[in-house]
């Protein structure tokens, strides 16, 4: 995260402001940021866990306004994401009845999907320093009304896993330009981080009570229609609050600093994206994490009415999954700050390893059920700690593109790890699911421990 401080900037022409839960320095009248290329090097370490002082908010009532409907207006694309990922899970088996299709050919809608992301993070490094911030969301916004056109009307299956191809570009355009817009917020980035990973994980919450009425009846990819209802009224949203402008022309709108971009940084974006090693480090532990969430999240129904015999309502497991996520967003913030967020992700890891190996020993249909909600509270708050975490470890001025590749790049896992899943029930039955879910979670905990936690300072 960067601001254009003056007084900051008297001292380093690359100076790097990171907001941070732990450490304090007043800056301009008490702005809670940590000023990192300039700081001490014995600065407090990141994990403390200390409170932090309320920032002095010297910005106008109309600016204030304009950054929250800013705000609000990603909070809604970012709930557009969760509701097109948390329609799938319970469409899963009507889709297969549907297209009369075996389980690892039903998978490659995580296969295509995940393409669409890459696709879209790797499109994101080239046109938006081209396009700019306002024009490059709405162009995500765009794929994802097309996507929706070709999907409700239940085209053959090629043509329809296509329909996730574009979606998935659209989703992760979108979702690089608002994650890299509340990194650059200097008040309450933290918690705003939060909120609009809770608004992802709404739609998450809310899309199953759909997609499940949906999916029992005759015209099922009507569910389309509605999700192509909403990605209009996100359209209209983004054009009238952002209406084509850039980044910084949009902070200053909401009375934000604009992002500072050191003279001394050369190349492309593509290129200091991918010479950078921290963003893979941080890119491989959101490949396993969404490897194990978006696994939980597609297959659970399918497992519960598989394995433990369910009925056509365990599609609402998936809205108990996503609701668990919304929960353990915003609930367990203050754990984050009370412990450290590095160490609340080995703890809630841990947690979701023992939750896992429930649902693998106990032949509940309840109990799995009850247990697998309770996992999605403790997986809800990783993906955005380690959005903060690269905010503070990664150099302002990549941000929007490293969290675009992070995004994009991680969702190999969530194609990789529920085709997996889907390969392996092919040959041995869903029961494989639990055991392998428990091993990617480990590996989780393994991957966290290699990311740094120093953060970014320029040479």
């Amino acid at each position: 995260m960067a601001t254009d401080i003056a007084d900051a900037n008297a001292h380093s022409s690359c100076t790097q402001v990171h907001i941070n839960e732990s450490t304090t320095e007043k800056v301009n009248g008490g702005t809670d940021l940590e000023i990192v290329g300039i700081a001490d090097e014995k600065s407090p370490d990141l994990e403390e866990g200390r409170e932090t002082e309320e920032p002095v908010d010297t910005r106008t009532p109309r600016q204030k306004s304009v950054s929250k409907l800013q705000f609000g207006a990603l909070c809604w694309t970012l709930t557009l994401g969760g509701w097109n990922d948390g329609s799938t899970g319970a469409l899963l088996p009507r889709i297969q009845r549907v297209y009369d299709i075996p389980y690892i050919i039903l998978s490659l809608i995580f296969v295509f999907a995940c393409a669409g992301f890459m696709a879209g993070s790797i499109l994101n490094m080239y046109i938006t320093p081209r396009l700019g911030f306002g024009r490059t969301l709405l162009f995500g916004s765009a794929l994802q009304l097309i996507a929706y056109c070709i999907q409700s009307s239940a085209p053959p299956y090629p043509v329809f896993v296509l329909g996730y191809v574009i979606s998935g570009m659209g989703i992760s355009l979108q979702d690089a330009q608002a994650n890299g817009f509340v990194a650059s917020l200097k008040y309450n980035a933290i918690s705003k981080m939060g909120i609009v990973h809770s608004a992802y994980g709404f739609g998450l919450l809310i899309a199953p009570f759909v997609s499940t009425q949906f999916a029992q009846q005759p015209h099922w990819s009507f569910h389309f229609l509605v999700s192509l209802g909403m990605s209009l009224s996100n359209t209209a949203f983004q054009f009238f609050m952002f209406r084509f402008k850039s980044l910084d022309v949009c902070l200053e709108e909401g009375g934000e600093p604009p992002v500072v971009r050191s003279h001394s940084d050369k190349g492309s974006l593509f290129s200091q994206v991918m010479k950078n090693w921290r963003i893979h480090a941080v890119a491989a532990f959101i490949i396993v994490y969404l490897g194990v969430s978006v696994t939980i999240s597609g297959w659970i129904v399918t497992y519960i009415i598989a394995v433990r015999g369910g009925g056509p309502s365990a599609g609402y497991i998936s809205a108990g999954v996503s609701g668990g996520i919304v929960i353990g967003r915003t609930g367990l913030l203050w754990v984050n700050k009370k412990i450290g967020e590095r160490k609340a992700v080995f703890l809630y890891a841990s947690i979701c390893i023992g939750l896992e190996i429930i649902v693998w020993r106990v032949p509940s249909l309840i109990g799995n059920a009850v247990t697998i909600c309770i996992a999605g509270i403790f997986l809800g708050p990783m993906y955005p700690l380690a959005i903060n975490q690269a905010t503070r470890i990664l150099p302002a001025h990549i941000l929007t593109g490293a969290i675009g590749w992070i995004a994009g790049f991680g969702q190999t896992g969530s194609a990789l790890a529920p085709f997996i899943t889907g390969a392996l029930a092919s040959r041995v039955g869903l029961q494989v699911m639990p055991p392998f879910l428990i091993g990617l979670t480990a590996l989780m905990i393994v991957v966290w421990a290699l990311i740094p936690n120093t953060p970014y300072r320029c040479a």
